[in-house]
C-alpha cells in the first residue's frame, strides 16, 4: 500500500513539472536614433513581445513625447519600419539587439485626414454655387438647370465621402503625417473651387439634354457602385484586425466588377467623374478625372501587386483598376 502512495505521489509530481508553465525570458534591448545613432537608452521586453510593445516601452520609459503612432522601429539605420504586429521572435531580435528610432513627426488618424479632405470639397462647392461677390462680383442671376443638377451630383458624392468615413472604412494604417493633410486638402479643395467656378460662372453654357441624361445615369451608376465596392470591403475585414483577404464577388451586381480588376471601387470612382463632366461638359471637370484616374492608377498597380505577391491563388485573369486594359 505504501508502494502505491508513493508511486501515486510520484506521478503527481511529474505531471505537474511537465505542466509547468515555460518561462518568459527578458530582452535588453538599446534604442538608438537614426539621427547620427546616438543611444536614446535601453528598455526590457519579454522574448514574445510585438514591435507595438517595443514603442510602448519606449514611450513610457524613454520618449514621452513620442506616443507609438509617431515612431518607426528599425532593425538597420537606413533599413524598412518593421510592422507592429511582427513579434521580435519573428524578426530573429535577440537579447542585447539595438534598434533604431525614427520620429515621424506630429500625426493625424487618417479618419480626420478623409474627414477634412471630404468635407472641404463639399462646403467650397456650396459656397460658389450660391455665386458670391467675392467670386463673380455683384449678381441678380441664380445658377441654371445642370448647374443645380451639378451641385446636387457634387453635394452627394461628398456627403456620402464624409459618412463612409464615418461608418464604413476600417483602416488598416491609424496615423499619417499632419504634414501630409494639408498637401492632401489643397488638392481636394482648390480643385472643387476651380471645377464650381466655371460650372456656376454666369457664362456657364449647358451642354445638351443626352449629355445630362447620360451623364446623370452613369454618375449615379458609378456612385452606387462606388458604395457597394467600399461595403463589400468593409465586410472582408473582421472589426479591429488587419486581416487581408482575396475580395471577390457578393450577390451584389456591381461587385462583379470584382471579376476584371482589383480595385473595382476606383474604377467606379473614375466613372463618377467622367460621368459628372459629360453631365456638365465642363473642361475643370475633366481635367479632375484625368488626374484623379492617374494617381488612383497608382495605387491600384500598388495593391494589384500586393495582392498578387501574398495569394499564390490570386485570380490570374485581374487588372488593376481598368478592365482589360490596366
Amino acid at each position: 500500500m505504501e508502494v502505491c502512495t508513493i508511486l501515486y505521489l510520484l506521478l503527481n509530481i511529474c505531471i505537474d513539472l511537465n505542466h509547468k508553465p515555460s518561462k518568459l525570458f527578458c530582452f535588453k534591448l538599446e534604442i538608438l536614433s537614426v539621427s547620427g545613432s546616438k543611444p536614446i537608452g535601453k528598455i526590457n521586453v519579454n522574448d514574445s513581445a510585438t514591435v507595438k510593445d517595443v514603442k510602448l516601452k519606449i514611450y513610457k520609459n524613454l520618449k514621452k513625447n513620442l506616443y507609438p503612432d509617431r515612431q518607426s522601429i528599425k532593425t538597420e539605420l537606413k533599413g524598412k519600419s518593421l510592422k507592429d504586429e511582427a513579434t521580435l521572435q519573428s524578426l530573429n531580435i535577440v537579447n542585447g539587439a539595438k534598434l533604431y528610432l525614427q520620429d515621424l513627426g506630429p500625426q493625424v488618424s487618417w479618419k480626420n485626414v478623409f474627414l477634412a479632405e471630404y468635407a472641404g470639397p463639399l462646403f467650397v462647392y456650396l459656397w460658389a454655387y450660391q455665386r458670391p461677390w467675392l467670386l463673380y462680383g455683384e449678381q441678380t442671376s441664380t445658377p441654371g438647370t445642370v448647374a443645380s443638377i451639378a451641385a446636387i451630383c457634387w453635394s452627394v458624392h461628398y456627403a456620402k465621402r464624409v459618412l463612409e468615413t464615418l461608418f464604413v472604412h476600417r483602416f488598416s494604417h491609424g496615423t499619417m503625417p499632419l504634414r501630409n493633410l494639408f498637401k492632401n486638402c489643397s488638392y481636394y479643395w482648390l480643385f472643387a473651387l476651380y471645377i464650381a467656378y466655371h460650372i456656376n460662372h454666369p457664362l456657364y453654357t449647358a451642354p445638351s439634354n443626352i449629355c445630362v441624361y447620360v451623364g446623370l445615369v452613369g454618375f449615379t451608376i458609378c456612385e452606387l457602385g462606388n458604395l457597394s465596392i467600399h461595403i463589400l470591403l468593409k465586410n472582408l475585414r473582421p472589426p479591429g484586425t488587419k486581416v487581408r483577404r482575396i475580395p471577390v464577388p457578393d450577390s451584389n451586381p456591381f461587385s462583379q466588377l470584382f471579376n476584371f480588376v482589383s480595385c473595382p471601387n476606383y474604377t467606379y470612382e473614375f466613372g463618377s467623374w467622367l460621368f459628372f463632366t459629360i453631365l456638365t461638359k465642363c473642361a475643370p471637370a475633366g481635367i479632375f478625372a484625368v488626374v484623379g484616374l492617374y494617381q488612383m492608377s497608382v495605387w491600384a498597380l500598388g495593391k494589384h501587386r500586393n495582392y498578387k505577391k501574398e495569394f499564390s491563388d490570386y485570380p490570374k485573369g485581374r487588372k488593376a483598376i481598368l478592365p482589360f486594359m490596366l
